[in-house]
């Protein structure tokens, strides 16, 4: 599938209806979404006839993605019952087969299911500290191949530290750069829309 393809399909999801500030719920947008899984198979080979987990899934853009790049198998975690219920009519709406299940992903234990790639736009942390790393740290006891995940770029040298140091990573490399396009969805947000930059990570776990 082509990128514009693939950007366009994604372009038509449902997203949030009802935003959670303390969830930081925010869309990950097609343009991001069909970039960053689009890469993580077509320059790494991690997704096509992969299993693939969509960590903090929200309304399922990225699972998708995943599904439409052929993914064998796609699971999407989220917190969030309303956000699995629009991820599900997502699903439906592209014929695609993806499994949601509602868990708090610092909790998460996957018992007898070899996960190959993890993607996620986690929390930045903004709201509640340290749930950006929790995700991260989630991500890499799953993951046996690699972890995509989306930061913001001012974090980047406490991103790496804490992956290569704390959580068990080979190698950590951001692969881009990109422009997150912040719509404002919350009472105290002040602008119409603030552009942040976010690098596209890709992590590799040792092999225990």
């Amino acid at each position: 599938m082509k990128l514009k393809q693939l950007e366009g399909l994604l372009g038509d999801l449902q997203q949030f209806s009802n935003p959670k500030v303390e969830l930081e719920q925010y869309p990950t947008g097609p343009h991001i979404a069909s970039r960053m899984l689009f890469t993580a198979e077509n320059s790494y080979g991690d997704i096509t006839d992969k299993v693939v987990a969509d960590f903090g899934c929200g309304c399922g853009t990225l699972s998708a993605a995943a599904s439409l790049l052929d993914a064998a198998c796609v699971i999407g975690f989220d917190i969030d019952p309303q956000s699995l219920e629009t991820a599900t009519l997502n699903a439906e709406e592209l014929e695609v087969e993806i499994d949601f299940v509602q868990c708090d992903i610092t909790k998460l234990e996957l018992k007898g299911q070899t996960v190959d790639t993890v993607v996620m736009n986690p929390p930045f942390g903004t709201r509640k500290k340290g749930a950006d790393m929790e995700f991260l740290s989630a991500a890499m006891k799953v993951a046996s191949q690699a972890v995509y995940s989306l930061h913001k770029t001012s974090t980047r040298e406490h991103i790496k530290r804490a992956a290569l140091r704390d959580f068990n990573a080979k190698s950590a490399e951001v692969i881009c750069e990109l422009r997150y396009d912040l719509p404002k969805l919350y009472k105290f947000h002040k602008r119409k829309e603030v552009d942040i930059a976010v690098d596209l990570w890709r992590f590799e776990p040792r092999q225990n």
